[in-house]
């Protein structure tokens, strides 16, 4: 069984695959009160489905970008739960987690609103491979960019704040089973070594480097 767990953004996208398939998942909005909310459910998720802990030999975690507090809450739960039960553990972008969960009929462009005129982007070809590693941007810059895709597609809880055009639109709804079977055989790190992934300095950093 792989566990999943992405709180990188106001809702908790979590789950447990076994052999390709989706035994439980949870993708709920908590806002501000993921950071209590994230753990219990978690743990809920396992007792409510009579699933034990050792029974978890892989975890894939989000690692960023998105929301400070949230990227650190799911890193820490999947960290801690790694190194206490000795049990591998992987890390994607959210953006790889977006763009994995839509089917590669076309290119596809994963974007989250960061606000100021900037997003985080990343642009993945119809064979999983980046055009676009992901990428902290200006709006100005991402079209720029792509002016010479030709037609791709946008993935985005932002919609009303991405000032790109696209041929076509996808609201991200992460397929969980999809990410899992995408990246099961990523290579495994050791959980003291994982990191949050902003892709940009915190406002405090900003701020301390404006000084």
């Amino acid at each position: 069984m792989i566990l999943y767990i992405d709180t990188s953004s106001s809702y908790l996208y979590t789950g447990i695959v076994e052999n390709g398939k989706i035994v439980v998942e949870i993708k709920k909005e908590y806002n501000h009160e993921l950071s209590k909310t994230a753990l219990p459910e978690i743990v809920s998720m396992f007792e409510d489905n009579a699933i034990e802990p050792k029974e978890i030999n892989k975890i894939i975690v989000v690692n960023g970008p998105g929301s400070f507090t949230g990227i650190r809450i799911g890193i820490t739960i999947a960290k801690v739960y790694a190194w206490s039960l000795k049990v591998p553990i992987t890390t994607i972008t959210s953006l790889e987690a977006m763009a994995m969960s839509s089917i590669n009929d076309m290119i596809r462009v994963a974007i989250i609103d960061a606000r100021r005129e900037y997003c985080y982007a990343s642009i993945i070809d119809q064979k999983d491979n980046f055009i676009l590693k992901p990428v902290y941007i200006k709006y100005e810059e991402l079209k720029e960019k792509l002016k010479d895709i030709g037609e791709y597609k946008i993935i985005t809880n932002d919609k009303e704040k991405v000032p790109i055009s696209a041929s076509k639109w996808e609201s991200y709804n992460p397929d969980i089973a999809e990410i899992v079977a995408k990246f099961k055989n990523k290579k495994e790190v050791n959980p003291h070594a994982i990191n949050p992934n902003y892709l940009k300095l915190t406002e405090a950093e900003e701020s301390k480097q404006s000084c």
